[in-house]
């Protein structure tokens, strides 16, 4: 692994939870910002925080694939042919975003996207991701990371960097939204 390689996966892959964190400390900032002239059409602060979202994701799917081919050796194909751990890294993907869709599916966009903070009434869920976990949508992520990492690139000496620095990045995010 190259040093310089990690410095900007770390860097990307850290712009999504700073941006959480700032939105969830500082909504007021955020609301601000979102009504300056050059950021109105992108709509209210939960529209925005959308858009962030997906433009996140395709960052971080975006690393997750370059780091992929760059230590794949120019291949996107996985290099794992154990059966076992292909399946193992498969079944955390679903599981993780089988928490994820749940999250979704119990929070609405609203929710989802911090409505609370913007004045929004959400009410406190307590039923299935809630019920199991206190952040079931980061725990579905990591898990989906963690089974992508380890479908692709186990048993390699990097199949666990990109993981392990996300999980501390969504258990950092996860601390800063308390």
């Amino acid at each position: 692994m190259d040093l310089w390689s990690f410095v900007v996966a770390a860097f990307c892959l850290s712009l999504e939870r700073i941006c959480y964190a700032f939105v969830w400390r500082f909504p007021e900032a955020f609301c601000r910002m979102c009504s300056l002239p050059w950021m109105r059409f992108l709509g209210e602060p939960i529209d925005v925080l959308r858009k962030l979202f997906l433009g996140f994701k395709a960052i971080q799917i975006s690393v997750f694939l370059g780091w992929c081919y760059l230590y794949g050796e120019g291949s996107l194909s996985s290099l794992n042919e154990s059966v076992l751990w292909l399946s193992v890294g498969t079944a955390l993907v679903i599981a993780g975003q089988v928490l994820n869709l749940s999250v979704f599916l119990r929070l609405g966009q609203v929710g989802v996207f911090y409505g609370a903070k913007f004045g929004y009434d959400v009410s406190w869920c307590r039923s299935f991701p809630f019920s199991i976990l206190r952040h079931p949508q980061y725990v579905g992520t990591v898990l989906s990371i963690w089974g992508f990492f380890l479908a692709m690139r186990f048993p390699h000496d990097d199949w666990y960097i990109l993981p392990a620095l996300e999980t501390f990045y969504y258990i950092a995010g996860s601390q800063l939204e308390q």
